[in-house]
């Protein structure tokens, strides 16, 4: 990558192979709503001042706007300076410098840049903003993978067995991690509060592209979802390529599923269990919700999961008889590290 002033802007992959902290300038709401894994957010606005000084400058004038934002960055110029340095401080080495980015890689980037060089910080900004970030991120997804799935009925462990592949030839990508949800009406329960959709889809991206980088990688696995994982959805090109993926179905037998969903949901309350059974009881019927609901106030664990089996295998069983080009493997009574090995050393149908 050739070496360019410090003040210019950079291309989003000449931007990705610089190693200095990144900094994302928009508001608060802006930077929730999604951006730059492991960017900080030092926002020269907040939600509302962005608000006016976008007003003024659809309503009035660009000359307008700037004024008001310089009289909002003016007064907070000490406090913004301090966020900096402690930025910069934070990190070890000689090299002090900071990636920067707004929206479109305009005023924003290049006011907060200016500030960060007054006290000898070299700056990089990203040209084209976060909207040329998202563009890369979407991008992603147009690209052909070597995709395979873990599919499996509720409760054999598809997701423990992904995250401990450990396989230099195999990139493995927990989609539910990255959603903060197992996909069911379940799915949330002791779990961290999800991602915007936009956000996972930028983790999502990040991960494809180590992917891209490692040489040795030849394989993509992942387990095999709907389209949604909670409030998350799928990129709609990744998810086709995902319905065309061969399917390695893990089977369990029914006491053992019981047993590994007994020991993942019966340390949430009642309450949180109840309100999730209730989701779902138009398609579980009054019986089976009448049963689920009494065995978890009696804390019958077994007999909760038991009522609702039936619907969730079924459901499975729907989904997996659309499918082509499926393997099963039995893994039952096997350990996760036994089951590992049984899965690492099949002969497993050809992507």
């Amino acid at each position: 990558m050739s070496e360019k002033r410090t003040n210019s802007g950079y291309p989003v992959t000449d931007f990705r192979n610089l190693t200095s902290p990144i900094v994302d300038v928009r508001s608060p709401s802006e930077f929730s709503q999604g951006h730059w894994p492991g960017a900080i957010n030092i926002p020269l606005f907040s939600d509302t001042e962005r608000e006016v000084i976008g007003k003024s400058y659809k309503r009035e004038s660009r000359l307008k706007a700037v004024l008001i934002g310089l009289k909002v960055t003016l007064p907070s110029t000490s406090k913004l300076l301090e966020i900096i340095i402690n930025a910069i401080t934070k990190r070890k080495g000689e090299d002090k410098s900071l990636r920067i980015y707004c929206w479109r890689g305009g005023m924003r980037s290049a006011a907060f840049a200016w500030l960060a060089r007054t006290i000898g910080i070299k700056t990089y900004l990203l040209e084209g903003g976060y909207k040329s970030y998202r563009k890369w991120v979407l991008n992603q997804f147009e690209v052909v993978l070597p995709i395979r799935l873990i599919g499996g009925k509720t409760g054999t462990r598809k997701t423990d067995l992904i995250n401990h592949i450990n396989k230099e030839n195999i990139h493995v990508i927990d989609l539910e991690g990255i959603a903060n949800h197992r996909g069911s009406s379940f799915g949330s329960l002791g779990m961290e509060k999800q991602p915007t959709t936009q956000q996972f889809e930028n983790i999502l991206a990040e991960s494809l592209d180590e992917f891209h980088k490692n040489d040795n990688t030849i394989e993509i696995w992942l387990e095999a979802e709907s389209s949604n994982l909670g409030k998350c959805r799928i990129p709609n090109m990744l998810y086709s390529q995902m319905q065309k993926a061969p399917i390695l179905e893990i089977i369990k037998t029914k006491n053992e599923r019981v047993e590994n969903l007994v020991n993942l949901y019966s340390q949430n309350s009642q309450k949180e269990l109840e309100s999730a059974v209730e989701r779902i009881q138009k398609r579980l019927g009054p019986q089976r919700t009448k049963e689920a609901l009494l065995a978890i106030k009696k804390k019958e664990w077994s007999k909760a999961c038991e009522a609702m089996l039936d619907y969730y295998d079924k459901c499975y069983e729907y989904e997996l008889n659309k499918r082509k080009n499926i393997d099963s493997i039995d893994l039952s009574g096997l350990s996760l590290k036994l089951s590992l090995i049984k899965i690492l050393n099949k002969n497993l149908n050809p992507l």
